[in-house]
C-alpha cells in the first residue's frame, strides 16, 4: 500500500474515532425529587392537567439553545428522553400533584361528586442560554367546573428566570427549578382561586 491511501484511511479513521468519542445523553425535565418539602393538605377538588403547547423552534429531539439574538444550535448529542411538549407537561403534572394533594386525572374519567380543575399551559420561551440563565415565559389558563359549580375561567402569566451554568446538565436543571416555580404559582392561585373566585393571578 502506498503512503497516500494509508494516510487518507488513517485521516478517515481518526475522524470516525472523534465523531463517536462524544456518547448521546438523555435528558429530562422530571425532576428527581418534586421541590416540596412538607405534608401538604389535600384539594377538594379534582386535576386534570391538559397537553401543553412550546415554541416549535425548541420542540426538537435535541435540546437546543440560544448562542446569540438571531442565532439557535441544535446539541445533536444531548437529547431529550421524549418529546419535549411531553416532558414539560410530566415534569408540571408531578410538581403540581404534589403541592395539591391530589393526582393528575390523565385523561381518564374523574368523579361526579368533585368540580374538576383543569389546567391549560401555553410555553411561550423556553430559552436556554448556556452560561447566563434559563428562561421560561408562560401563559396559563384555569378552568373548574362540575358538582353544583358555574363554570369559570382565570388566565395567567409568569416568566421565570433560573440562572444556569455552560454545561448541558446545569442548563436542564434550571428547566427543572424553573418548572417549579411555575408549579408553585399555579398550584397557590388554584388554592385561593377555588375557594375565592374573586381572587386574581399572582405577579408574573
Amino acid at each position: 500500500m502506498t503512503l497516500r491511501p494509508f494516510l487518507l484511511m488513517l485521516g478517515g479513521a481518526l475522524i470516525l474515532s472523534a465523531c463517536s468519542s462524544v456518547p448521546t445523553r438523555y435528558h429530562t425535565l422530571i425532576a428527581t425529587q418534586p421541590q416540596t418539602s412538607s405534608a401538604v393538605q389535600a384539594v377538594d377538588f379534582q386535576l386534570q392537567v391538559l397537553p401543553v403547547r412550546i415554541p416549535v423552534q425548541v420542540d426538537q429531539p435535541s435540546l437546543v439553545v440560544r448562542e446569540s439574538d438571531g442565532r439557535l444550535a441544535i446539541l445533536e448529542t444531548a437529547l431529550w428522553a421524549s418529546p419535549p411538549a411531553d416532558e414539560f407537561h410530566d415534569a408540571l403534572a408531578i410538581e403540581l400533584e404534589q403541592r395539591l394533594g391530589v393526582r393528575d386525572l390523565a385523561g381518564l374519567p374523574g368523579r361526579a361528586d368533585k368540580p374538576l380543575l383543569s389546567l391549560r399551559t401555553d410555553v411561550r420561551r423556553f430559552d436556554s442560554l448556556p452560561g447566563r440563565h434559563a428562561v421560561l415565559d408562560a401563559m396559563w389558563s384555569l378552568e373548574i367546573s362540575g358538582h353544583g359549580q358555574q363554570k369559570r375561567t382565570l388566565t395567567c402569566a409568569s416568566v421565570i428566570n433560573e440562572q444556569a451554568g455552560s454545561e448541558v446538565d446545569s442548563l436542564v436543571l434550571a428547566h427543572q427549578r424553573a418548572i417549579g416555580v411555575l408549579a408553585d404559582r399555579i398550584a397557590r392561585t388554584a388554592r385561593q382561586w377555588a375557594a375565592n373566585p374573586d381572587s386574581d393571578c399572582p405577579q408574573p
